[in-house]
């Protein structure tokens, strides 16, 4: 497939046109961010690993009635997508307390939840990405009523298949980010991806809060082994699918 003119860059990949306009071409680099990119480097081969991790799972959905705009990966760290309009919105499910739920709340890590939280922050880079109520999203216009209440039970319907995948890799789901996109038709898709940057993932076979860290945390937080982290979520996730 020919690539076409670059349509966005985003801090994780670039979106290319193709020559069919209902399809579009994903370039997942290398590059790493956090803060808002305040922090900025680069994670050895994050690119096709992510790619390979999102392909398995945007598969995993797929399989369990779940619609992505996923169609295929032509290269190692390309992926054909379908075109969307996303929602600007991100979609965070939380299953244990970590992160920024830890510092607004005083929970302390590792809680588990006692139930998934499903919140809503509006994907805005100037304004800090802000954490949103149901009456400012609704302010603000960004989806209607009956999108939201699909977002909700298609971000539990995720986790509960998240959660039980990773289980069976030795992998606790803590919390994630999910984007969604609108199609031609008006049907809501799963887009962007499901990858270490995306999901906060705890090996199960460590017992130290900083080495069991397998996701972009260890990049936030200085950690080190980066890679291996990452390397050994798609270890983990490719040996349990050929299982």
């Amino acid at each position: 497939m020919s690539v076409g003119q670059k349509l966005y860059e985003g801090k994780a990949k670039i979106l290319y046109t193709t020559e069919d306009p209902a399809i579009l071409l994903t370039h997942f680099k290398d590059d790493a961010t956090a803060f808002n990119a305040q922090k900025k480097g680069s994670i050895v081969g994050k690119g096709e690993i992510n790619c390979a991790i999102s392909t398995h799972l945007f598969n995993l959905m797929e399989a369990n009635g779940v619609p992505t705009h996923f169609i295929d990966r032509p290269k190692p760290n390309e992926m054909r997508v379908k075109s969307v309009k996303i929602i600007p919105l991100e979609v965070v499910v939380r299953n244990i307390a970590a992160g920024s739920l830890c510092l607004q709340t005083g929970l302390e890590l590792g809680t588990i939840l006692k139930h998934p939280l499903v919140e809503f922050y509006y994907k805005n880079d100037q304004l800090g990405d802000p954490l949103l109520t149901h009456d400012r999203l609704r302010l603000l216009d960004l989806a209607t009523d009956d999108q939201v209440d699909q977002l909700i039970k298609m971000a539990k319907r995720i986790n509960d298949l998240l959660s039980a995948f990773f289980q069976q890799c030795d992998i606790t789901l803590v919390d994630f980010k999910l984007e969604f996109g609108v199609d031609s038709s008006e049907q809501i898709l799963l887009a962007d991806e499901i990858s270490p940057d995306t999901c906060r993932l705890w090996n199960q076979n460590e017992t130290d809060s900083d080495r069991r860290v397998m996701d972009k945390d260890r990049f936030r937080r200085d950690l080190g082994n980066v890679e291996e982290g990452y390397r050994q979520v798609l270890e983990r996730v490719l040996r349990r699918d050929e299982g």
